[in-house]
């Protein structure tokens, strides 16, 4: 399978999309969330725009203010597939053989006698 290659501004981006939607979900503005998470305003505007890294502390106050773990932060979303591109179905792909395998490993652990 072709190696995906995600550049840190792929990955920037992708943490703001998911940012602005778990806290649209939460039905939570971006000041509420900031107060939520106890950081600025403008950290949470920056973080979901892309404009600059946050740090770790400040994504650890975030992921715990929308009650999320870190890795959901950084999932592929919708927009991620707008464009079908090679790399767009190999990601597809890769996350479809994923899925079957912990699924296949599901139904047999669920098979194994006690």
């Amino acid at each position: 399978m072709k190696n995906i290659c995600m550049t840190s501004d792929d990955i920037q981006k992708r943490l703001g999309e998911n940012v602005k939607r778990i806290r649209k979900e939460r039905k939570l503005t971006q000041f509420e969330l900031a107060e939520k998470a106890e950081v600025s305003e403008e950290t949470v505007k920056n973080i979901e725009l892309s404009r600059c890294w946050t740090s770790d502390k400040n994504l650890a106050k975030i992921t715990k203010a929308l009650n999320v773990d870190i890795h959901c932060l950084f999932l592929p979303v919708g927009s991620s597939f707008a464009n079908d591109s090679a790399d767009s179905a190999a990601v597809k792909k890769a996350i479809a053989e994923n899925i079957r395998k912990y699924v296949d490993s599901l139904l047999l652990e669920l098979t194994q006698p006690l």
